[in-house]
């Protein structure tokens, strides 16, 4: 008797739309703070470069989980992985919701960013179950879908938080991310591991960059206080230092790196981290400072915003940026990486300028942020499908991934350097910055990012 093969296993659209359900909550969770920070500063008695530690321990941690997720995620099956990556992030979510103080927050947001490992391990499965043709109508349906979970979780933070608690809002999203999980869990198939030879988890790397990482954000945000502190300031910086040089040391080494260090030798990737730094850090400068200037009160320089109306303040930019994505790979696909990056570039710098000497009215502080998101969107995009195209087909995953980690690190370290700024601009005896820290905050992101014009000349014209 000849065995007969099983027909491959399909899933139906209950089940792509239980991976939507799962989009539209976890970006629902991650955008909760960005609207609520001035409300959460307040209620935590937290200085502003407390408040930019919380904004982005999220986001480091996605960074971390990401690459191990997908190497998880091969060996033990994609299934398994985003089940107990929810069950994480779940977890989190529910320590965010009852955390009394900034420390047991800022554990729960640790344990949240194990979300952004989820959408590659979705998108994984989907292509794993349906045809190409159909898995790439799924990968964009949720893909929009968490994006208009963010954008909810935007505008609906701020009503939860005032209206009830800011218990409320980390808990809702998270009840709605268990729930989506029990559907997945229920209505897709359990995916076989995948082959793993030769497949190992950097944990000294991804340990080192973790410590590295973290305490980085640590010295920035006690940077302020070096002249009441300078041996706690001191220290930190030493520590720093025997992280980063450790990491450096075992990423060399390693058979299997977390980030291969030697692929930054290539200009082309060198060149791309750069700007990609550059960028990221003049983009979250704007992240953090225009929701602060929001919640100024009237009768000092600020419009006395709410975490409501601050929320539907930010809904342009939200916007701006999911339009974003698509307009720099067609600009890229069409005109080259160069042009795109060079415009974003400029958009970028006369917006965080203009703010400097222009914010007086809300609709200045719109406007602005919508077109850092704007530019900030064409430039990273076609500077990731600049460096991928770029290199061996081999060395995309690789030269890519570089790229995102530096997104994440620019990121972290503008919002940091601009609530330090805050913090060190805030007068004795008072809870509100002067107004100079917040325009100093936004010149020297102008500054830093139209420096990154100086690098975009020496490009490759066109993509290859």
């Amino acid at each position: 008797m000849t065995a007969t093969l099983a027909p491959p296993v399909r899933i139906g659209r209950a089940a792509v739309g239980a991976l939507g359900a799962l989009a539209v909550a976890t970006g629902a969770l991650e955008s909760v703070v960005t609207p609520t920070l001035p409300l959460l500063q307040r209620e935590l008695g937290m200085s502003p470069a407390e408040g930019a530690l919380l904004s982005i321990m999220l986001l480091i941690t996605g960074a971390l989980v990401t690459p191990v997720a997908g190497t998880l995620g091969d060996r033990y099956g994609g299934k398994r992985v985003l089940i107990r990556l929810m069950a994480v992030v779940s977890v989190g979510g529910l320590v965010s919701a009852v955390a009394p103080n900034l420390p047991v927050l800022l554990l729960g947001q640790v344990l949240q960013g194990a979300m952004v490992g989820a959408l590659p391990l979705s998108f994984i499965l989907v292509r794993d179950y349906l045809p190409a043709g159909e898995s790439k109508l799924a990968i964009g349906t949720v893909s929009g879908l968490f994006v208009a979970g963010g954008m909810a979780g935007t505008l609906s933070a701020g009503p939860v938080a005032e209206g009830l608690s800011r218990h409320w809002m980390f808990a809702l999203p998270t009840i709605a991310v268990i729930g989506a999980t029990v559907l997945v869990n229920g209505l897709m198939p359990q995916d076989p591991p995948g082959r793993s030879d030769g497949v190992a988890i950097d944990w000294p790397g991804l340990v080192l960059l973790s410590g590295t990482l973290v305490t980085l954000m640590l010295v920035l945000a006690t940077a302020p206080d070096i002249g009441s502190r300078p041996l706690m300031v001191g220290a930190l910086v030493v520590v720093l230092a025997a992280f980063a040089t450790g990491w450096t040391a075992v990423e060399r080494r390693a058979v299997t790196p977390m980030v291969d260090l030697r692929m930054l030798a290539r200009p082309e990737v060198w060149k791309s981290c750069v700007l990609t730094f550059v960028i990221c850090v003049g983009t979250s400068a704007a992240v953090y400072l225009v929701p602060q200037l929001f919640a100024v009160p009237a009768d000092a320089y600020g419009f006395g915003a709410d975490a409501t109306e601050i929320g539907f303040f930010l809904l342009p930019g939200a916007l701006a940026a999911s339009l974003a994505g698509p307009l720099g790979g067609i600009g890229t696909r069409r005109f080259g990486t160069r042009p795109v990056v060079t415009t974003g570039i400029v958009l970028m710098a006369a917006a965080l300028i203009a703010l400097a000497a222009v914010h007086t009215e809300i609709w200045h502080l719109v406007l602005g942020k919508a077109l850092i998101a704007l530019a900030n969107g064409l430039c990273v995009t076609a500077l990731v499908t600049g460096t991928a195209t770029s290199v061996e087909h081999g060395d995309t995953g690789i030269a890519t991934g570089l790229v995102l980690v530096t997104r994440v690190v620019g990121f972290a370290v503008g919002v940091q350097l601009s609530g330090a700024l805050l913090t060190a601009g805030t007068p004795a005896g008072s809870d509100i910055p002067a107004e100079s820290a917040f325009a100093t905050g936004f010149v020297v992101a102008g500054a830093v990012t139209a420096l990154a014009l100086l690098l975009t000349r020496t490009m490759n014209e066109g993509v290859k």
